[in-house]
């Protein structure tokens, strides 16, 4: 539904103004909402302190989540939930990924 209220459609109430901006005032900008695409391999970085606990997890992006700080949502290869994130790096995406989605699936 994001991407469908992002653009204008040829019969709605304003010629250039998508329903988007016109109900919540946000629109969508390349630079902040459109980073990663779909099913790309991330590391998604973590909120950390000086402990050893993990900084970064593997995650698999889903889509932006259209907030002001351009946030995405992915998902979490370690807990197969949806996770929110502002930060990340993008990776190549190795066999082991594959194989740990096909084990999310599956369970």
């Amino acid at each position: 539904m994001l991407w469908l209220n992002s653009f204008p459609h040829k019969d709605g109430v304003h010629p250039t103004l998508s329903p988007r901006p016109i109900m919540t005032g946000q629109r969508i900008t390349y630079g902040k909402h459109c980073k990663v695409e779909f099913r790309t391999c991330i590391q998604a970085h973590e909120k950390h302190n000086n402990s050893l606990e993990p900084r970064t997890s593997g995650s698999v992006a889903h889509r932006p989540s259209g907030n002001e700080q351009g946030g995405h949502y992915f998902l979490s290869l370690h807990t197969g939930k949806r996770i929110l994130r502002n930060n990340w790096m993008i990776l190549p995406m190795p066999n082991d990924i594959v194989d740990a989605v096909h084990r999310l699936e599956a369970a």
